[in-house]
């Protein structure tokens, strides 16, 4: 079995990981990279391309507003 990074996955994929596990494990976007073996803005700039942004005092990812 081919093991995928989290970077590598397809970005709503990822999403739903990403606030899934901000909601259960993880208290900040820090801890978040942390459990992920990824940098902060490589997965801020990962969801970007999905036009969502860390939102750190609801602690997930939010939908960008235009």
């Amino acid at each position: 079995m081919k093991v995928c990074k989290y970077i590598d996955m397809d970005a709503n994929i990822l999403l739903g990981i990403a606030n899934d596990r901000l909601r259960h494990e993880c208290t900040n976007l820090h801890s978040l990279a942390a459990l992920m073996d990824v940098k902060e803005q490589q997965l801020e700039n990962r969801l970007a391309e999905i036009n969502f942004h860390y939102e750190a005092g609801l602690n997930q990812f939010m939908p960008n507003i235009q």
